[in-house]
């Protein structure tokens, strides 16, 4: 196939999923062209040795890309976070009908709505199928952000955003949806539910891997020779680690919390942890993904948190496949379908979202369990996630989706 492949987001930058996509079909034999912009997530700026310009083409490896300019932003602003998304939209439909030309399929990486505007207009123009890869369930994540207005303003954002997520699941050929309590919500918005499969996301599977812990990644956590949960990733606004910072506070006798990462709600959760007067709660910042898989391994548990709002109930943060694929056993503080599967597969201890006691109690307890019961669960982690959710897993899965778009052509 010759496959038109459209993300805002795309390596350099950390958002893996379409990147790892575009080189496995490369690899087995599939044309692969790029449709992004210049990298910027999450710090919304432009990276060090990049300029934004018009025509600007690249390779890497058997992959062509294009990139396009957008206005750049990952912070706290509506406004700025919109006019991102506008203007890649806008730029990328404008160079999409040349730089797409003669694709059979497109598939599009979603969020923001906003990447299907170039796959629409060649489907418009050339009955080219697009496959839609749903990650966010939208207007309820943009709602219930915190972000967007309220009152009469908020109202009508959020209209103007379901009428545009029912058009654009109207007009995909495929649907690809990340947990199957999103796949139902998308049918509820509109979608053909005999277009709408679902596919675990994967994780880096060359920088995610059970690896022997190092003296140096123990140093870097501040390990202190009792329980270590870590938790790593954005430190934003859905994560709810207010929640995880209360109820590490209570159990500080018994356990340290060690957040590696940052972001939009890194000082709110520092304040708190100041406040709480929590000296087992440390924050260590970002660090090299190539370190990851030892600071895993050097921590006893991962936390996952998310708040306990609907939009995130059909959500699987990326950073449980990252657990699962190092062999790590979970603490699970969240709801809907990542807490199913933590609780069904054994490979964790789960509690409600946003509730500090019912966590703190977890937090002891994972400090109370032998070291042979953490290590089962970490072998039945690694065993999950090699038969559910792998890079080799998933694309199969896409190279079959992909396949069968392109053989049907897109629907009048």
């Amino acid at each position: 196939m010759k496959v038109g492949l459209i993300s805002q987001w795309y390596p350099p930058e950390g958002v893996f999923i379409p990147g790892n996509l575009a080189h496995q079909l490369a690899d087995r034999g599939h044309e692969l062209r790029v449709l992004t912009t210049f990298p910027s997530y999450p710090y919304g700026r432009i990276f060090p040795g990049w300029r934004q310009r018009w025509r600007h083409r690249e390779t890497d490896g058997p992959v062509s890309i294009r990139r396009v300019p957008a206005y750049p932003s990952h912070d706290t602003s509506a406004a700025r976070r919109a006019l991102s998304h506008l203007s890649f939209g806008a730029t990328s439909a404008a160079a999409g009908a040349r730089w797409l030309a003669g694709v059979d399929v497109t598939y599009v990486y979603h969020p923001p709505p906003t990447a299907i505007a170039a796959a629409a207009l060649l489907r418009a123009t050339r009955r080219t199928p697009i496959v839609l890869h749903v990650h966010d369930l939208w207007p309820e994540s943009v709602v219930q952000s915190g972000m967007a207005p309220t009152g009469r303003a908020g109202r009508s954002l959020e209209r103007a955003l379901d009428a545009l997520m029912r058009r654009t699941y109207r007009l995909a050929d495929a649907i690809v949806v990340i947990s199957p309590t999103m796949a139902d919500r998308v049918v509820a918005r509109g979608a053909d539910p005999d277009r709408v499969r679902v596919v675990w996301n994967w994780t880096d599977d060359a920088l995610f891997r059970p690896v022997p812990a190092t003296d140096d990644a123990r140093a870097a956590l501040g390990h202190r020779g009792r329980c270590t949960v870590m938790f790593a990733g954005n430190i934003g606004l859905l994560q709810g680690l207010d929640t995880a910072i209360r109820a590490a506070a209570a159990a500080r006798d018994r356990m340290d919390l060690v957040l590696v990462g940052s972001g939009a709600g890194e000082a709110d959760a520092r304040r708190l942890a100041a406040d709480l007067g929590a000296d087992n709660v440390r924050f260590v910042g970002r660090r090299p993904p190539e370190q990851m898989a030892e600071l895993y391994a050097a921590a006893d548990w991962q936390l996952i948190c998310l708040r306990d709002v609907p939009a995130v109930r059909a959500a699987v943060p990326s950073k449980l496949q990252a657990a699962l694929a190092c062999g790590v056993p979970v603490v699970a503080a969240l709801g809907g379908d990542a807490e199913a599967l933590v609780r069904s597969t054994g490979v964790g201890l789960t509690c409600p979202p946003e509730d500090w006691q019912a966590l703190a109690d977890r937090f002891v307890q994972a400090a109370a369990l032998p070291a042979d019961t953490r290590r089962e669960m970490g072998r039945r982690a690694r065993h999950v996630y090699q038969e559910r959710m792998s890079l080799r897993v998933g694309v199969d899965q896409f190279e079959d989706i992909l396949t069968k778009a392109a053989a049907q052509g897109g629907r009048a």
